[in-house]
């Protein structure tokens, strides 16, 4: 996805008609406002359950529920990306126009993304309530959506392209979301002890929460600790996994 610094300004005016293209389908299929609507609906009903449970005056919990069900939802938002244009064979005359498959990629990121910014949004009345109530480590609170927003990318990159393999949402869906749910659970303590115990000499459960898990670098980050290796993480992840949709497209398109 290397772009010649001359070209940047074209390439990004191409992917923002198609990120504002995608950004319309989204609101005129409804089905990605209902599923964001209803994934902010589970998770803010989770947590006020154990908000009224352990009277915390923090997020804690928030941050412990949302990386078990942001695979399914960004796997939901991502499924039709490119499976429903195969599927309709739109994706063959989206390819006929002068964008590059980089742009397309990038365009179909960045609206996805969007829906991000919607669910994030829907926690701010939790943030208000805390700070009525009592006071709350707002650093922690920035701190756990910043790596919210790293795990997003990285799940949404990886739906890109499972959908950009497939012609059915279905199993785009079904595929995104276990892929992405073992990226999240390769980071579980417990996951990691049972890795470990099948080959105790290679570490395997260990290895694979050091470099590939993404509930580390959650809980990391909702913590407060923003390190670079989480940074680091997430835009090769996310890096590698665009630029292996592009090639997808490029080979569609050939």
């Amino acid at each position: 996805m290397s772009v010649d610094a001359a070209r940047a300004p074209s390439f990004l005016r191409g992917s923002f008609v198609i990120a504002m293209r995608e950004a319309g389908a989204y609101l005129d299929a409804r089905i990605a406002a209902v599923t964001t609507c209803a994934f902010v609906v589970l998770v803010n009903a989770i947590f006020m359950n154990e908000f009224f449970l352990n009277g915390v005056v923090g997020m804690d919990a928030y941050f412990r529920v949302v990386p078990l069900l942001l695979p399914f939802f960004l796997a939901a938002v991502t499924m039709r990306l490119f499976a429903e244009e195969r599927k309709t064979r739109t994706l063959e005359l989206l390819l006929t126009l002068p964008v590059a498959p980089a742009q397309v990629v990038l365009g179909k990121f960045v609206a996805a993304f969007l829906l991000v910014g919607m669910f994030l949004l829907g926690a701010l009345p939790i943030v208000v309530m805390l700070c009525a109530l009592g006071d709350p480590d707002l650093g922690l609170v920035v701190g756990g959506m910043v790596g919210i927003v790293l795990a997003s990318s990285v799940l949404i990159a990886l739906g890109m392209f499972v959908s950009a393999l497939v012609t059915d949402q279905i199993v785009a869906f079904v595929v995104a979301a276990v892929f992405g749910v073992a990226l999240v659970l390769l980071g579980n303590d417990a996951v990691v002890a049972v890795l470990d115990g099948l080959a105790p000499a290679l570490a395997v459960g260990t290895l694979l929460k050091d470099s590939v898990a993404l509930l580390p670098h959650l809980e990391a980050a909702a913590r407060g600790e923003l390190h670079l290796a989480g940074l680091v993480h997430a835009a090769v992840y996310s890096t590698v996994f665009l630029w292996l949709t592009t090639r997808a497209l490029e080979r569609a398109r050939a």
